[in-house]
């Protein structure tokens, strides 16, 4: 079971999380959405393409463009379309 944490509380938990490239993308309905609001930073990757980001936030804490997801992914990516991932002190365990 693979778990995200920041800030003492549990972000996302599944058993189903798709590894790519070193990182877990969690299924889009095991991520706790209280925790996240939408930013409007974007990047692009040359095969999964163009990624949106969440701000993480907890306990009044914030942890700005700390998971990212992709909702219009490359063919190559469709398996993660919508997952979300984590980075910026954002711990994950499995």
């Amino acid at each position: 079971m693979a778990r995200a944490t920041w800030n003492d509380q549990v972000l996302a938990e599944s058993d189903q999380t798709v590894v790519v490239e070193g990182n877990h993308y969690f299924p889009p309905d095991s991520v706790k959405r209280e925790f996240f609001e939408e930013s409007t930073t974007t990047s692009t990757c040359p095969w999964k393409g163009e990624a949106s980001y969440y701000t993480v936030s907890v306990d009044g804490r914030q942890n700005a463009d700390a998971a990212w997801y992709y909702p219009n992914p490359k063919d190559a990516a469709m398996n993660i379309k919508d997952h979300v991932a984590f980075w910026r002190g954002v711990r994950v365990e499995d």
